[in-house]
């Protein structure tokens, strides 16, 4: 156990290092730069600020400088925002996004398990149809139509939720759907597929074959032998959550990390970009991690070594 947690570690090491260099580069061989204007700055003012943020320097120097600062937990200041770091923006917006991506996950998951074990036990049937036709129609509606449709039904027309912002339990529940129904719908459709092809296998047909309940083959034997491809789409999906949605974020006017992403990237904010896309990284790395460890219990044919 000890090994495998060094070997994730020191891999998880390595992935940080090679996206934190790939985006360093990407973002300043892209042509333009962060303070290009429509209007051109005087040579005195650009250089000013080209010697304020060290862009003047070399790229060698820029790039050992940024590393140093991030090995020290400094993701630098913002070009957008003036007096206003990195880690400052994300202190102040990630708690919310990763609210957000918390109860869409949970709402993916409470919601997929019964519609898909549903489908599969009654597949052929109307309760299979109307569970696909759910999930259909999650995967196919677009956030922003989804969300404005939910506006305008439980906001505008029922008064039940309000339309927007963030911070009581009637802001959440729309944005936590509109973020939720595609993952909720994927989920059911893979959790459909796995537990069709489990409850056609050998040792089902044993289990029936000695009078168990359908209930315990169904939930012991065959949602069980099933999880596993559920975990493994878990991890990139709890990272894709954690780290917000700018389209539901914008819809509902979530002051989320989502938004000042997309802003950065229009912006050429270049420490903003680096610092979302080392958290996404991180979250991406951590989560995959764990769903190593769950696989152990889940299934314990797999071991760690």
């Amino acid at each position: 156990m000890a090994r495998f947690l060094l070997r994730r570690f020191l891999h998880g090491l390595a992935v940080l290092w090679v996206v934190a260099t790939l985006t360093f580069v990407l973002m300043h061989i892209t042509p333009g730069g962060p303070f290009d204007r429509e209007r051109r700055l005087p040579p005195e003012v650009l250089a000013n600020i080209a010697a304020k943020y060290h862009l003047d320097e070399p790229l060698a120097i820029q790039y050992a400088r940024y590393l140093k600062e991030l090995i020290q937990g400094d993701l630098g200041p913002s070009y957008k925002y003036i007096d206003r770091s990195v880690n400052v923006i994300v202190m102040e917006t990630f708690p919310i996004s990763a609210a957000l991506g918390l109860l869409a996950l949970a709402f993916a998951i409470i919601f997929s398990f019964p519609a898909g074990l549903c489908a599969a036990y009654y597949h052929n049937s109307w309760t299979d149809r109307w569970c696909m036709l759910l999930v259909t129609l999650g995967i196919s509606l677009p956030h922003f139509i989804l969300g404005a449709l939910l506006i305008w039904i439980f906001s505008l027309q029922l008064g039940w939720f309000q339309a927007g912002r963030w911070g009581e339990i009637n802001n959440m529940v729309l944005p936590t759907v509109t973020l939720g129904a595609a993952p909720a719908s994927y989920l059911s459709y893979l959790l459909r597929s796995t537990v069709l092809e489990t409850l056609g296998e050998d040792f089902i047909r044993t289990a029936r074959a000695k009078g168990l309940k359908e209930t315990v083959v169904l939930f012991k034997h065959a949602l069980r032998n099933s999880l596993v491809p559920i975990l493994t789409v878990l991890g990139p999906l709890t990272a894709a959550l954690l780290t917000g949605s700018f389209v539901v974020e914008y819809v509902f006017a979530i002051p989320g990390m989502g938004r000042f992403f997309i802003t950065a990237v229009t912006d050429r904010d270049y420490p903003l970009i680096m610092g979302v896309t080392l958290i996404y990284t991180t979250i991406l790395v951590c989560a995959n991690f764990l769903v190593d460890l769950f696989y152990t219990l889940v299934d314990p044919r797999i071991k760690i070594h």
